[in-house]
């Protein structure tokens, strides 16, 4: 076994151990936040340790024996995962208000997830891998229109409704996509001169 594997192994040990005993332990709930303003269609990440950085590095999470992100810089994909919803969410609102005539002063979008790491640790087989609920929720400062007119129940039905249709993660998420996952490598064998030793796995979900 290689050192780093004996070192993740090692640090995992007491971390697997621990849910076992206490299963609750092993249950978090992912969050991330965006905020919205007049200026523009777009949507402002507030959450992740590496937001503010151009480039942003996935890594484990805590619970499941990764660094703590406010010191590594290294966000878990599930976070990452509630980011791209929160964004997209954010900027599909924004949009559909422009369009439908509502003014938006200011707002802010969450999206919660729960997840469960003796899944995706093996801890237990029967426990889910993957994030197995996602709240979402906007909060919204509406603006004055120039013709005083107020914004009504309808409207905010068809803000909600549209944006639920319309926003492209969102409906990856509620519509299982067909996936197809390939795993290709080379090397890792003593070769032949002039051959080149490759390795394939393919599968469709």
């Amino acid at each position: 076994m290689s050192s780093a594997a004996q070192a993740l192994r090692e640090k995992q040990a007491p971390i697997k151990s621990g849910y076992r005993s206490d299963p609750s332990s092993a249950v978090v709930t992912l969050k991330s936040t965006g905020s919205l303003d007049a200026s523009s269609i777009t949507c402002k990440l507030s959450t992740g340790a590496a937001v503010k950085e151009a480039t942003r590095t996935a890594g484990l999470h805590p619970k499941a024996g990764g660094e703590d992100p406010t010191i590594s810089g290294e966000l878990c994909s599930g976070d990452m995962l509630l980011d791209a919803l929160v964004a997209c969410a954010g900027v599909t609102l924004k949009a559909v208000a422009t369009a439908l005539g509502i003014p938006i002063v200011e707002g802010t979008v969450t999206a919660e997830g729960d997840l469960d790491f003796r899944g995706t640790l093996g801890v237990d087989r029967t426990a889910p891998v993957g994030i197995t609920g996602i709240r979402m929720a906007f909060d919204i400062v509406f603006g004055e229109r120039e013709d005083k007119r107020p914004v009504t129940e309808d409207e905010v039905e068809a803000l909600g409704k549209l944006t639920e249709r319309y926003c492209v993660v969102l409906q990856t998420l509620v519509n299982k996509p067909e996936i197809s996952v390939r795993v290709a490598g080379r090397g890792g064998g003593k070769e032949e001169e002039g051959v080149e030793r490759q390795l394939a796995w393919e599968h469709k979900a």
